[in-house]
């Protein structure tokens, strides 16, 4: 299918690229305690761009039909625009581990006994344990007509945990996931219910929050609201439209010197690690933002074409629709990624005589997020008092500026872990403004 196409392009003197993705998918879950369902879903797609007469069209299908995909690429371009793409030549790959055996060849009865096994190590009187649990196999081609057949496989297992309390009005939920291209080792579920358990207990007493410009600790969940402003201005997209806040501070330090933002797809056994974006640019390390200085941005072949610079590898598609700039890990801290010691806010509450530790907000990602400045209520978070936590506060919310606090982090803690496709250690922020609502 995907080979017809290219020829079919190249038989019309155009020039294009193709993705093609199969991908098998299953889904384990308990609600409740119990086992709710189990499903499996398969999916083929191709996703297919042409240039010509240097107008882009893009098209895709699940059908079997390279002659109607061409067609319709070809009649999308007519009305497209002008982009003066360059699609990449065949190079050599670098070599990442995306796939893993035995998880994908794990029958269903191993997906259910984890969560079986987490739901009986969970469970406690008055609260609801619900358990998901998603594999997913794939495998991915790029071709293009300037020479690009690249290919690989993927296996990804994600393991969701939850623990939901309803007492009276007080709502309290703790969550927590394990991602990766193999099985959660013994090891690993170990760390997801300490996880869970380290929220827990200390959330069930309810303190009055504090009030004033404190010092703020953000576990690796709660920081989505301070990396999000960032992801968006390291965005060749957003430098492209200029809105950046950062497009025109390449080399530039903007930030204290000991934070760093690497996009890394060569980190082994990660979700989103890979050889190629999905554009057939080889994958490697990319600093975003070293020891304080902006380093660069992310890029596609269609904003790296309309910038005049060289992609980044950094393009992501799905079988409909226009690729699009995307990251793959980010390793935020230093640059480097290890495992952590997994304590609740990685030892950094010692010193705090007042404040907050922040695992999870409200309404993070609404607004003018690329401009830096955050108000958000909370939705799991601690009083720090004389480096103990003392409790869970509601009816509380956090603010100020991304720019601004991370100019002077206050530290790093020593849980740094993955979650998502992003690694990260707590983070120490001075003079947030914390007010009771």
């Amino acid at each position: 299918m995907i080979e017809r196409a290219i020829e079919l392009v190249r038989a019309r003197a155009a020039t294009g690229d193709a993705l093609w993705r199969r991908a098998e998918r299953t889904s384990v879950t308990f609600e409740s305690g119990r086992l709710k369902s189990c499903a499996a879903t398969e999916e083929t797609g191709v996703n297919l761009r042409v240039l010509v007469d240097g107008r882009m069209g893009v098209a895709g299908t699940t059908a079997d039909d390279a002659d109607d995909l061409v067609a319709r690429a070809v009649a999308s371009a007519a009305l497209g625009e002008p982009v003066p793409i360059a699609f990449p030549t065949a190079v050599s790959l670098p070599e990442v581990s995306t796939y893993a055996a035995p998880a994908a060849d794990a029958p269903l009865e191993r997906l259910t006994a984890i969560g079986a096994e987490l739901v009986g190590r969970v469970t406690r009187e008055g609260c609801q344990v619900n358990v998901t649990i998603e594999r997913e196999i794939a495998q991915t081609r790029v071709v293009n007509t300037a020479g690009t057949d690249a290919g690989y496989r993927t296996s990804t297992v994600v393991v969701g945990l939850d623990l939901a309390r309803f007492a009276g009005d007080d709502v309290l939920f703790v969550s927590d996931q394990y991602a990766g291209a193999g099985l959660p080792a013994p090891a690993d579920l170990d760390a997801l219910v300490r996880s869970i358990d380290d929220r827990y207990t200390p959330a069930v007493r309810v303190v009055a929050p504090p009030d004033g410009a404190l010092p703020v600790v953000f576990t690796p969940s709660g920081l989505s609201a301070i990396l999000l402003p960032l992801e968006q201005a390291l965005s060749g997209k957003t430098v492209l439209q200029g809105i950046s806040p950062l497009g025109a501070k390449t080399g530039q330090r903007v930030f204290d010197e000991r934070f760093s933002l690497f996009d890394d797809p060569l980190v082994p056994g990660q979700p989103a690690s890979r050889p190629c974006d999905d554009e057939g640019t080889p994958s490697r390390r990319l600093p975003l933002i070293e020891r304080g200085v902006v380093r660069g941005f992310v890029y596609d072949l269609e904003t790296a074409a309309r910038a005049q610079v060289a992609s980044t590898g950094h393009g992501a598609r799905g079988t409909f629709g226009k690729p699009h700039v995307d990251y793959s890990n980010l390793v935020v801290g230093s640059g480097e990624w290890g495992v952590g010691d997994g304590r609740l806010g990685g030892g950094l509450l010692d010193a705090i005589t007042d404040g907050l530790l922040i695992d999870d907000l409200i309404g993070v990602g609404q607004g003018n997020v690329i401009g830096g400045a955050f108000s958000h209520p909370v939705a799991l978070a601690y009083r720090i008092e004389r480096g103990a936590i003392t409790g869970r506060v509601k009816d509380a919310a956090v603010a100020g500026n991304v720019y601004d606090l991370l100019g002077r982090i206050g530290d790093f803690g020593t849980d740094g872990r993955w979650l998502g496709n992003r690694w990260s250690a707590s983070l120490l922020l001075e003079a947030v403004s914390v007010a009771r609502r």
